[in-house]
Order: C-alpha cells, then sequence, then structure tokens
C-alpha cells in the first residue's frame, strides 16, 4: 500500500473483532514509532502494550467510559519521558515527537489492515496508576489498535482553500 492511500484509508476506529493481533504486525507498528523523527533524535518515549483485559477495562474507565478501549486486543500508551523539553519555538517537544510516532503507528496498522483511534480524553493520574508509570513522566495518548469490526466510512474534511495560506496568515 501507498502512502496516499494509508493516509485516505485511515480512520478512526471504534469496534473491533474479537481477533488477537499476530506478533509480527504488533512489532512492524512498533517498528514504525521507532523509526519516527523526534527533537534531537532523543526518543524520549516509551511504549506501554496492553494486552491484559483486567487493565484494558480500567484504561476504558479511566478514558471516561470509552467501552470499546477495553474491547480492542491492544492498547498503546504512548508516554513522554522529557516532558520539561520544550523546544525554541516555545512548543513542548514531547506533543509533537509522540504525535509524529503515533501517526507513524496509525499508518502502518491501515496497511496491516488493523484499525486504531487516537485516545487523548483520559485522567493522567488513573492511566499512570494503571500502567505503573512514574509520576515525572506523562501519558500523551493511549492507541487501541485491532481488527475494524465495521466497514470503511467517508471522512468529512475541510477543503485545502479553507486550511491553507501562501506567505502570510490572512
Amino acid at each position: 500500500m501507498d502512502v496516499e492511500k494509508a493516509i485516505r484509508e485511515r480512520r478512526s476506529v471504534r469496534a473491533y473483532k474479537d481477533k488477537e493481533i499476530p506478533e509480527k504486525d504488533l512489532k512492524k507498528v512498533l517498528e514504525a514509532a521507532r523509526l519516527a523523527p523526534s527533537a534531537s533524535n532523543r526518543q524520549s518515549w516509551k511504549f506501554v502494550v496492553v494486552r491484559d483485559k483486567r487493565r484494558k477495562r480500567e484504561l476504558a474507565i479511566a478514558a471516561a467510559g470509552q467501552d470499546f478501549i477495553g474491547k480492542a486486543p491492544i492498547v498503546i500508551a504512548a508516554v513522554a519521558l522529557e516532558p520539561e523539553h520544550v523546544m525554541r519555538c516555545e512548543v513542548p517537544a514531547y506533543a509533537v515527537d509522540l504525535a509524529i510516532a503515533i501517526d507513524h503507528m496509525t499508518l502502518q496498522a491501515v496497511e496491516l489492515g488493523l484499525g486504531t483511534c487516537w485516545i487523548g480524553a483520559f485522567y493522567q493520574d488513573q492511566v499512570k496508576k494503571i500502567l505503573e508509570i512514574p509520576e515525572k513522566y506523562k501519558v500523551v495518548a493511549l492507541l487501541p489498535i485491532g481488527y475494524p469490526a465495521t466497514g470503511k466510512v467517508s471522512k468529512i474534511r475541510k477543503s485545502l482553500k479553507e486550511i491553507i495560506c501562501y506567505e502570510t496568515f490572512k
């Protein structure tokens, strides 16, 4: 699959088949994150792979009761190891770095026939407790991953004209 096709086919999946993900496919998804660029190539991240049913149910509760999270075969927690690092442009590096890594994972998942859903609506303290993540780190996102239980749906996006300007912000 080419990159453009993966980008067009990527969608938020909130229902998963009860089907395990082969280890070789999980490794490809994780390798996509490892290869992602990061500020100063620090790769200041850890990815916690959760398969345990009890933990996944607890993560679903910590994510404001989004039950589908607990039903995904795997949930990956993206963790920033240097949440205090701010780039010269005054943007926290971890937010950018992990956004890129997670996006790499989502696109690799599409190529493998897997679906994901980027989750940012969760209680930081609860997720840290469930996954035994030290207080000094920051969980940036949860990424449930599995085989989609439903067919493709079209995505609604703004036109380029609505989101692009040239030379200056007009």
